[in-house]
């Protein structure tokens, strides 16, 4: 099973729409029984709040459903439970690479989306209009096509087989 965490500065817009979306594209290729996604802020102020209504708008007018969100704040301790810490802005991945021990995985969500200029961000829409959700929404989905690419990648038997030694030790 791996284990992904989107992060965003209050878990109340980005990371969950990122959450729920990755959520739908793993299921539609068959690895949502071997990726499980959850999402939290670098910030508590939110915590146990649901999604942001315009987030949620977005979601739900192009067929998601993130209802049952609740927003949390990342704990340090959570390395330990994840394999792939991934956050939206430079700001949230130095925050998070200050906490993460060594050997941790934290990179730029947007760094799975090929058409994305290295650093890419998915920029925070809270104080703007909902054209910024709509382009949030926009830039997770490439996000996590590629991640599932990534994902499928990371499984397939041809990598599997040529990261283990042969079984009569040669």
């Amino acid at each position: 099973m791996t284990r992904v965490c989107l992060v965003c500065m209050g878990n109340i817009c980005r990371s969950p729409m990122a959450e729920t979306v990755l959520r739908r594209v793993l299921a539609d290729h068959g690895l949502d029984d071997q990726v499980t996604v959850d999402s939290a802020g670098t910030g508590g102020w939110h915590a146990g709040m649901p999604m942001d209504e315009r987030a949620l708008s977005t979601l739900s007018s192009h067929g998601y459903d993130g209802s049952g969100h609740r927003a949390r704040q990342f704990e340090a301790r959570w390395f330990a439970e994840r394999d792939l810490v991934l956050v939206m802005d430079a700001d949230n991945l130095r925050a998070l690479r200050r906490l993460a021990p060594p050997g941790a995985e934290v990179r730029l969500f947007r760094s799975f989306d090929p058409a994305a200029p290295e650093g890419a961000e998915v920029p925070d829409p809270y104080y703007g209009g909902a054209e910024g959700f709509l382009d949030v929404l926009t830039m997770v989905e490439a996000a996590s096509e590629g991640l599932v690419k990534h994902l499928k990648e990371r499984r397939s038997p041809q990598v599997d087989r040529a990261c283990r030694p042969p079984l009569d030790g040669r």
